[in-house]
């Protein structure tokens, strides 16, 4: 346990920064997977409908990656790497 005020501070601010920071990572992966149920009902059912919203959720998970990186919550790297990836399978729905 802290002994003294400012420690006791800081484990107050970490605990607000990582609930923050919980929720910002939770906000990612909800983004992906409903952009991967939109792109799998895409591939099943070539509407233009389906493929609009199925880049509204690319955007959407895109643009919750980049504020993430932007905040420090997740590595630039890291960030890459799952952009990567949801474009792979975006382009790869696209060629069907």
């Amino acid at each position: 346990m802290a002994n003294n005020k400012s420690a006791k501070k800081r484990i107050k601010i970490n605990k607000r920064n990582n609930t923050q920071n919980n929720s910002y990572k939770s906000l990612i992966k909800t983004y992906k997977k409903k952009f991967l149920i939109a792109a799998e009902s895409y591939s099943k059912d070539l509407t233009e409908n389906n493929k609009t919203i199925s880049k509204e959720y690319l955007t959407l998970s895109i643009s919750q990656i980049d504020k993430a990186v932007k905040k420090k919550i997740i590595h630039k790297n890291t960030a890459a790497r799952k952009k990567s990836n949801l474009y792979k399978k975006f382009s790869m729905f696209q060629t069907l």
